[in-house]
């Protein structure tokens, strides 16, 4: 495969760009969360065995296929670039997923953590379906164990961290250093050579301590740091998707995760799935008028800039511009809904409802235009509509403490992100995709992508 590559560590500085203040905190008012007896974990199971699957040989070099659920995957993808997106989509997914089950048991809201870990159990059982689709069953039954033991670990360390219990804490550790030495060697026997254990287990170690820190920066109370971290383990989980996608593929099929409409496919559901996880945190916070929300409105901010810096690069600085002002009326509108929920305001959820609709079909219009006639206005707007909708639900069932609802919906507005980024991703084709800065992780990030509001 030639060079061996070197899985990410950490997240790069990029610079930052101007964006309007999005979200006004006096909008929202406070609503009690239940509080209650302490969510219990299960202990940590036997280990599987450090062994990897088979390679997959199986898999040819092809187009990327239509789009499919990344939860779904009960047999082989389609193609090795298929596999490496639902690879990527699902370890972001589980990042932050790890990161909410985490917060929600340092506030104390124990039916909101165990549905949270409900919603972690069914994106571990998605990587095992993909896993065993890809790699055959016995791999997945050495890789299931592992994961869940990860993730019990996780949810143990921020016990000990809420409860002040150090030996707790020091227990979880020893299990969490456990996982990364096991799983690092599932990866590297499964990659054959082509993944160096050092840089294994530096990747897994980094993914680990993005969790970690974002716990103990949100039991500080220091809510910024807590989410600057939230922002660079999700990052650094597509990142990770990709470099692990690299090696377990034969090095045939992964020469598409080189290709334009790949990395553009692959930067389109980074940031769209990590809109629709920060909007999410932030509609939260501002129901329950919560002391993070402002930092929680400046990630949403981070996310609406290099969204916009994506746009800029690809179609550039005014489509950027524009851009930018409809989204960032979009996100104003979706925390007015919340506003209004937890003030119990129906009239004014109403109307949001109406503005909705008209962002939605200015946004598809303005896409359409961008792309020269190359999406459907009528289908994009409609699947704004739907994607807007699944917000609003999440929000309604978390202000009326049905937390299994709500994660479910949150789940599956995630998922609705990877389909819509490989429908923008055609609509916008090759010529497009080809001003991607080649090695950047995302568009707007660097690479040639210009500062918006610098010219």
């Amino acid at each position: 495969m030639g060079e061996r590559p070197t899985l990410p560590t950490s997240r790069a500085a990029y610079p930052p760009r101007p964006v309007r203040v999005l979200l006004i905190v006096g909008a929202v008012v406070a609503i009690a969360l239940v509080t209650g007896g302490v969510v219990t974990a299960g202990r940590d199971g036997d280990r599987a065995p450090a062994a990897g699957p088979a390679p997959a040989t199986q898999l040819a070099a092809a187009p990327l296929d239509s789009a499919r659920s990344v939860t779904t995957a009960r047999t082989a993808p389609s193609s090795p670039g298929e596999l490496a997106l639902q690879l990527q989509a699902l370890l972001g997914q589980h990042t932050v997923l790890a990161a909410d089950m985490m917060r929600g048991r340092l506030r104390n809201d124990p039916d909101l953590a165990q549905a949270a870990n409900s919603a972690l159990g069914r994106n571990t059982d998605a990587m095992g379906k993909l896993v065993a689709g890809a790699f055959g069953s016995q791999a997945a039954g050495q890789f299931t164990p592992l994961w869940s033991n990860h993730v019990t670990a996780l949810f143990n360390y921020s016990r000990g961290l809420a409860d002040g219990d150090s030996g707790v804490q020091s227990q979880a550790k020893v299990s969490i250093t456990r996982f990364e030495n096991d799983l690092a060697g599932f990866f590297v026997t499964a990659a054959q050579g082509r993944l160096p254990r050092a840089a294994a287990v530096a990747a897994v170690t980094t993914h680990i301590e993005h969790l970690i820190g974002q716990a103990d920066a949100y039991a500080a109370k220091d809510w910024t740091r807590a989410d600057q971290l939230y922002r660079q383990g999700f990052a650094h989980a597509f990142e990770l998707g990709k470099a692990l996608a690299s090696t377990l593929l034969p090095p045939a099929g992964a020469t598409v995760l080189g290709t334009p409409g790949w990395r553009l496919r692959s930067a389109l559901t980074q940031l769209l799935g990590e809109h629709v996880e920060l909007v999410v945190g932030a509609m939260r916070a501002g129901v329950t008028d919560s002391p993070d929300f402002t930092a929680a409105a400046a990630a949403v901010n981070g996310n609406t800039t290099d969204l916009a810096g994506a746009v800029d690069t690809l179609f550039g600085p005014a489509a950027a511009r524009r851009f930018q002002s409809l989204w960032a009326d979009h996100i104003d509108l979706l925390v007015g809904y919340a506003a209004a929920v937890a003030k119990g305001d129906d009239s004014r959820r109403s109307a949001i409802g109406g503005e909705l609709d008209a962002f939605e079909t200015q946004l598809a219009g303005f896409l359409n235009t961008a792309t020269g006639d190359r999406i459907a206005s009528a289908a994009l707007a409609k699947a704004l509509q739907s994607h807007d909708t699944m917000l609003r639900q999440q929000v309604d069932a978390f202000v009326a403490k049905d937390y299994a609802t709500a994660h479910d919906v949150a789940y599956t507005t995630y998922q609705e992100m990877f389909g819509l980024a490989r429908q923008l991703a055609d609509a916008f084709g090759l010529k497009v995709a080809s001003r991607l800065p080649v090695g950047a992780a995302d568009t707007g990030r660097g690479g040639t992508a210009p500062v918006i509001g610098g010219r």
